[in-house]
């Protein structure tokens, strides 16, 4: 029983892929391109849209007397970096024993106001969170100051903010700046191929297929 069931399903499946075959042969070619002249447009816009531009930077410099920590830090809820903080054994005053550490990150953000949330997470299960909030201008850089001991942890920002600048060479600084232009451009390159095409070709097909109706 379970056999003719599954021969009669495969067979359902065969017919109505010929129908599609059939089908699809009927479509002219120039449809066919249009439509994936589209769907690679709509693609452009999605791309855009998941992925804005990040035209400011934040700087993150982090002093620490931690032998070890987790570091997170998240920019308006997304998580934009997560690295591991270590501390080296130094003597202070050549006598007391002391850790020290450091580190220094820049993340690219676009500009606007965020918050920025830092998570310090130590080897011993101690773990550190704090909030702060700034306003971020175009193409500058703002530096976010973290002091983070065994259990205190402080955040302040650093001067005002700074402009920054990237030499015309720099491929990585072009496209973050200017991909976002780019693909709209394209993309509405391609939406206006496709209109002006639907103007000239759908006339003459409701045309041809008032002439071959009886």
């Amino acid at each position: 029983m379970d056999q003719e069931c599954t021969a009669e399903i495969r067979a359902h499946a065969a017919a109505r892929w010929q129908k599609a075959r059939v089908w699809a042969a009927r479509v002219p070619t120039k449809a066919w391109v249009v439509f994936g002249l589209f769907v690679f447009a709509a693609l452009l816009m999605a791309m855009h849209t998941a992925f804005p531009g990040r035209d400011a930077s934040l700087r993150l410099k982090v002093q620490h007397s931690l032998r070890g920590a987790q570091l997170s830090v998240w920019v308006d809820g997304d998580l934009a970096y997560s690295g591991k903080l270590i501390g080296m054994a130094r003597k202070k005053f050549g006598l007391l024993p002391d850790v020290q550490g450091s580190l220094s990150e820049t993340l690219p953000v676009s500009s606007g106001a965020h918050q920025v949330r830092v998570r310090v997470a130590s080897d011993d299960g101690t773990v550190q969170e704090d909030t702060i909030s700034a306003e971020f201008d175009r193409n500058s850089q703002r530096t976010l100051s973290v002091l983070a001991r065994r259990n205190d942890m402080s955040l302040g920002w650093l001067g005002a903010s700074a402009p920054v600048t990237e030499p015309a060479s720099s491929g990585a600084g072009w496209v973050m700046r200017y991909a976002g232009t780019l693909l709209l451009t394209i993309a509405g390159s391609i939406v206006s191929a496709i209109a002006g095409y639907a103007i000239r070709e759908l006339p003459k097909q409701i045309a041809s297929r008032q002439g071959e109706a009886p």
